[in-house]
């Protein structure tokens, strides 16, 4: 794949993939949370944590692009930071927005710092200089390019390197 649409699919991802993820770890996190307390266990709100988890995982170990999980860390980084920047003054966390289920869920992970933490991960996870390299190109045989063929004489098991 070409360097150019590697990134190109990273910003996508970037920007479809977060809202996902964060979507269903509300929902996931508020519904288990509530049914919890009832002493009952949600199965809904556990999958929607599973899958979202499972979405989270292209974005921090693929070789789609580090774009991917900057734009992802970046916006989960920004909301995990409200809580911090309501007790500093900036008061910019947002009032209910969400249903009651979903509003739960998003408290618990700001408030908590999960959301900070999945932010930082994902940041830290695009910092890699080897998810930056494009999938260099193999060299063609032979000694012109300046490598060596494979050794093709008579098998010997205990010389790793043959001493012609």
């Amino acid at each position: 794949m070409p360097n150019g649409a590697r990134h190109v699919l990273g910003v996508v991802a970037g920007l479809l993939l977060p809202p996902l993820i964060a979507l269903g770890l509300f929902y996931g996190v508020g519904e288990f949370s509530l049914n919890y307390q009832q002493f009952v266990i949600s199965w809904a709100g556990l999958g929607a944590i599973v899958v979202s988890g499972i979405l989270l995982a292209p974005l921090l170990a693929s070789r789609l692009s580090p774009v991917a999980s900057l734009v992802g860390g970046l916006e989960f980084t920004a909301f995990g930071l409200l809580p911090i920047l309501d007790t500093v003054g900036l008061h910019l966390m947002p009032e209910r927005i969400f249903s009651a289920v979903l509003w739960n869920g998003f408290l618990t992970l700001t408030y908590s710092g999960v959301l900070l933490m999945i932010g930082v991960l994902l940041l830290v996870g695009s910092a890699f200089p080897s998810r930056w390299r494009s999938t260099p190109r193999p060299l063609p045989a032979g000694p012109a390019y300046g490598v060596i063929p494979p050794y093709r004489g008579p098998e010997d098991a205990t010389r790793p390197i043959h001493r012609g």
